[in-house]
């Protein structure tokens, strides 16, 4: 069982679209990555992260494709990458990152319902 928490606590995590739109290996990383700029649109515009999804994605795969992540995490440091924003995914059946995205394009920069 999860612990509960209030609809104030959900709201307080900023979840958004964006689109990929530079990907590259990572190779500094401790475990295989690939870093990543997506563009948020107006407002928020273009932020970096990395993820560790070398299993089933490739940078030039990347590039194009919506995303949603949280916006609203502090920076942090990932080896020499500054990481703005939480790529979200879900494990495979072996634990591997699938990314999560909408099934149709929508405006970069729109926030989760």
């Amino acid at each position: 069982m999860t612990d509960e928490i209030s609809i104030d606590d959900f709201l307080k995590v900023d979840i958004r679209v964006g689109t990929i739109i530079k990907a590259e290996p990572f190779p500094e990383a401790r475990k295989p990555a690939i870093k990543m700029v997506i563009d948020f649109g107006a407002g928020i515009g273009e932020k970096k992260t990395s993820a560790q999804i070398t299993e089933h994605y490739t940078p030039e795969g990347l590039v194009g494709r919506q995303v949603m992540a949280v916006v609203n995490f502090p920076p942090r440091q990932i080896g020499p990458v500054m990481s703005e924003v939480l790529t979200l995914g879900f494990p495979d059946e072996n634990g591997k990152v699938v990314l999560i995205g909408p099934d149709f394009k929508v405006p970069d920069g729109g926030r989760m319902h």
